[in-house]
């Protein structure tokens, strides 16, 4: 039974994380190379507003912000479940190869396999699906002993050595293509969020409304899946059958997730480590803030790229790098 107390703190921090993701959208309307006066913005969205002012909110702005939104939110929860099934803090999707995989898998599509633009959006999160898992299932296979199990520590040394070497397919890829799709992969590997039409939306949403369901009811199970695997099988958890569910859950959020944004790094093992922090380590407290915390800090960063450099700005991949790799470091400091 959770006490009251931490009951009633998880939904304080939920309500202060939803004001400062709202306070963080709304500053994000009227900031850019375009900016539109905040006094305007209910008129704008009542249906009062110029052309100019219609484009810029609902052609450019809005799309952009809702699809950094659900990515944060999906990356930061395929953080979480990948840290609780491996027992590693440090397991993050970016780090250990997922995003490298979805990220290949994505390039090769783009470059050889010619296809009309409005299936090219559907596609993409499917692609960096397929992708994704067979890199996680290569990562799982070759960090897997059969006399100890699943070794988190090797699953990460290994997913950064995948990292490392789908970093090299992906160089040998853009050495042999043309420039105009050359400068694509270079924003995409940067962590440029490049899918701000609302079609993105519609083809990212799916898979967060059918696998964010999946990793909530599956809360209990995180928990049971942070024991030992003795004590784990002895309270009745079929390990294999549920690690192999919340890793391709994971894979899902998170492919769909980068098929849109790049390679974004470190939301995913920032964001369940300042929810843990808040309201505790039991996944059914720290899920829901956790994932606020994910779509608001991959918001921040993405509000502050590409307002330091006008007019392209800086890819919200390389702010939260600068953010995440000195936090990185530090847990590998604490864990050493």
């Amino acid at each position: 039974m959770i006490h009251p107390a931490v009951i009633r703190k998880q939904r304080i921090t939920i309500i202060v994380l939803v004001l400062l993701v709202l306070t963080t959208i709304i500053t994000g309307m009227g900031m850019g190379y375009s900016s539109v006066s905040y006094d305007r913005i209910i008129p704008i969205l009542s249906g009062q507003g110029t052309f100019k002012e219609d484009f810029v909110l609902f052609t450019i702005r809005l799309p952009r912000i809702l699809i950094t939104l659900l990515a944060g939110m999906a990356l930061a929860v395929a953080g979480a479940v990948l840290q609780g099934v491996t027992r590693n803090e440090l397991a993050d999707p970016g780090i250990v190869g997922i995003n490298a995989g979805a990220g290949v898998g994505v390039a090769i599509f783009f470059l050889y396999f010619p296809i009309e633009v409005g299936s090219f959006v559907y596609a993409i999160p499917i692609v960096a699906f397929i992708s994704g898992c067979l890199t996680a299932c290569l990562i799982y296979v070759f960090s897997y002993s059969r006399a100890s199990g699943l070794q988190p520590v090797k699953f990460v040394l290994t997913g950064i050595g995948f990292s490392m070497a789908l970093s090299g397919i992906m160089i040998i890829l853009i050495s042999s293509a043309e420039r105009e799709k050359v400068d694509f992969i270079a924003k995409w590997l940067a962590g440029n969020i490049w899918g701000t039409d609302w079609p993105y939306i519609w083809a990212v949403l799916p898979w967060l409304v059918i696998l964010l369901p999946v990793v909530f009811y599956k809360a209990n199970r995180l928990n049971l899946l942070e024991l030992s695997d003795s004590v784990s099988i002895g309270l009745g958890v079929s390990l294999e059958k549920e690690r192999l569910t919340l890793i391709l859950t994971a894979v899902g959020l998170a492919s769909a997730a980068v098929s849109v944004t790049g390679g974004i790094a470190f939301v995913g093992l920032m964001a369940p480590h300042i929810a843990k922090r808040l309201v505790g380590s039991r996944h059914q407290l720290f899920l829901p803030v956790c994932l606020l915390i994910g779509a608001w800090l991959l918001l921040v960063a993405d509000t502050i790229g590409r307002n330091v450099a006008d007019p392209e700005g800086i890819a919200a991949g390389i702010v939260t790098a600068l953010i995440g790799a000195p936090y990185f470091i530090y847990l590998l400091l604490k864990k050493a």
